[in-house]
Order: C-alpha cells, then sequence, then structure tokens
C-alpha cells in the first residue's frame, strides 16, 4: 500500500510539472516563446484552449492554464504585434476538445 501511494503521488507531481503552465511576460526578452494570435484557425500552428485550474492543463497539447507568476511557469510568452516576430503562432478555442498543434514542427518550443 505504501509502495502504491507513492507511485500515485510520483505521476501525479510528474504530470503537474510537464503541464503547460503559462506566464505572460511584459517585454519579449523575458519570454521563452514569443507568440501571436492569429485570426482564425486555420492561420495557427498551435490551437489553446485555457484552462481554469493549473491540474486540467495538459502536456504541450494546447490546453494552457496562464499562472500569475513566473516561477509557477513552465513556459513564458511573450505577445507580439505581428506574425513575422513569432514563433509560435495560436489561435484561441473555445472547447477543450479542439486544441492541438497544427503544424507539429513548431512543438519544440513548449519542450
Amino acid at each position: 500500500m505504501k509502495k502504491l501511494s507513492l507511485s500515485l503521488l510520483f505521476v501525479c507531481a510528474m504530470s503537474s510539472f510537464f503541464a503547460q503552465k503559462i506566464y505572460s511576460v511584459d517585454a519579449d526578452y523575458k519570454a521563452n516563446v514569443k507568440v501571436f494570435v492569429v485570426d482564425a484557425d486555420y492561420k495557427a500552428d498551435l490551437l489553446v484552449y485555457k484552462v481554469s485550474a493549473d491540474y486540467k492543463a495538459g502536456s504541450n497539447d494546447g490546453k494552457w492554464f496562464f499562472t500569475d507568476a513566473d516561477y509557477k511557469a513552465s513556459k513564458k510568452i511573450f505577445f507580439v504585434n505581428a506574425d513575422y516576430k513569432a514563433d509560435v503562432k495560436i489561435y484561441f478555442v473555445d472547447a477543450d476538445y479542439k486544441a492541438g498543434w497544427k503544424n507539429s514542427s513548431k512543438k519544440q518550443f513548449f519542450y
């Protein structure tokens, strides 16, 4: 029983570690990734769904939880004002099942 509870604790901790917890920074030099929000899903590299709690965040699958502090985030992003300045183009979707990568070559930015 002790091994089972220890294993369960480890799995929960690892899923929390790899979850897409995002913090939006105020300058591009502070960011790990620069993103641009496009106006249509077909223009995006990644379809993003904002989840309401950190445990609901995915692991590089487009389900993001925005943290209130940079040290809680797995990635820091900066929203740029032009698509050519972005590492990744995103589009916010209204349902979690719609989230995901459309251009898998850009996945590297969120590992």
